[in-house]
């Protein structure tokens, strides 16, 4: 992967190609961004770049050889570690190295995809992924081994924050008392996530959302479509392209979001003082419940957005709206009103504290209704 097909982030670019080649480069480094930014198509371009020793901004005039391997990820100097869930074919203690053929697959086809997505692709988006120690103990093993290219050895650990205790202090070890040539390249969309006694020992490189300008130029050159339409997309993506192309293609994973959103709040709206809504309350909580954890996070995130977006729409800053609801005779400026700043401190408080539970095994059914009847209070406040 070159550093010309990566969208956006020259800056950033430059800084990696100026210390690269320099010979300056940070033997533990941390890439933060959000999804859909690039994080990760950077730290394999980079990491080719630093292995093949090529040259310019284009990955140019490097070892042949060495640049087709990585086109393909198959080179034996660039390892990855990434969450695991079980499967029907890994059916206990997953380790990356069992879905190597998947991970690959993974970035050819959406390289700026993100967790839900690589979840997808195992067939598994209802469970909630890790990095355990036996990677770490796998991380070990490929660090031994020779560099094939005499050069750096890279490994690239994919959304690091969801390393568990053991994984992250077998990892920190390795930080401590890094090898010769050995590159670590950390990649989260979370920074706090991760332990503080790993993020002190990386060099630190924080990516943004992509311009609209950049998504819109890409989905005009890369995918063919109308400039209008492509600028109303990179709107509504908010500098996720991966947001983009879902939107794009129609297979958005938010759509039915918006109906159980929208089922959710009017339910919240008739339960004051009617026992019937809050029997709906429960039955909403009893089918979100039903779902995968990595799902009910994703709706939970995207309840916080529909909450913002309203919150917006009432103080009049439409120009920053970006959401545009389908549900019938469901309109964003009627739902506006009840969502103010009396109220949206305590919404985004509550809706934060269910993830951060569901996240931590919590029973989703319990959670989920507790805080649907605190909505049923927060959206009637004045």
């Amino acid at each position: 992967m070159q550093f010309s097909e990566i969208l956006g982030h020259e800056h950033i670019k430059n800084h990696l190609v100026k210390s690269a080649s320099q010979g300056r480069i940070p033997h533990a480094q941390l890439f933060v961004g959000p999804e859909g930014s690039g994080t990760l198509a950077m730290a394999i371009a980079y990491a080719q770049y630093i292995v093949c020793q090529n040259s310019g901004s284009n990955n140019e005039n490097g070892n042949e050889s060495c640049n087709i391997k990585f086109n393909h990820l198959a080179h034996p100097d660039l390892h990855f570690v990434y969450p695991t869930v079980t499967t029907e074919d890994v059916k206990s203690k997953p380790k990356s190295i069992d879905f190597l053929q998947d991970w690959r697959q993974f970035i050819t086809e959406t390289p700026y995809g993100g967790l839900f997505d690589w979840f997808k692709t195992l067939g598994v988006s209802n469970k909630q992924g890790e990095i355990r120690v036996d990677d770490a103990q796998e991380i070990l093993k490929a660090l031994a081994l020779k560099s094939l290219e005499g050069s750096y050895k890279i490994m690239i650990i994919w959304m690091a924050d969801k390393m568990n205790i053991a994984a992250s202090n077998k990892l920190l070890k390795l930080l401590e008392e890094p090898t010769d040539k050995t590159v670590f390249i950390l990649i989260s969309e979370n920074e706090e996530d991760i332990i503080q006694t790993i993020r002190s020992r990386c060099q630190v490189l924080h990516f943004n959302g992509l311009p609209e300008n950049v998504i819109t130029e890409a989905l005009v050159s890369r995918e063919k479509i109308d400039e209008k339409l492509a600028y109303k997309i990179a709107h509504q993506a908010q500098g996720n392209y991966n947001k983009a192309l879902h939107i794009l293609h129609e297979d958005n994973d938010e759509l039915p979001f918006e109906k159980w959103f929208v089922d959710w709040v009017r339910a919240a709206f008739r339960a004051k003082g009617n026992a019937t809504a809050i029997l709906d309350l429960i039955s909403w909580s009893d089918q979100v419940a039903g779902l995968g954890r990595e799902t009910q996070k994703k709706f939970l995130n995207y309840c916080i957005d529909m909450f913002r977006q309203a919150l917006l729409l009432n103080y009049q800053a439409e120009k920053l709206v970006y959401i545009e609801p389908t549900v019938d005779k469901f309109k964003l400026e009627n739902f506006a009103p009840f969502v103010t700043g009396n109220n949206i401190t305590e919404i985004f408080k509550e809706i934060s504290d269910a993830s951060y539970h569901i996240e931590r095994n919590g029973n989703a059914k319990i959670i989920l209704t507790d805080l649907s009847i605190k909505l049923t209070r927060l959206i009637h406040k004045k």
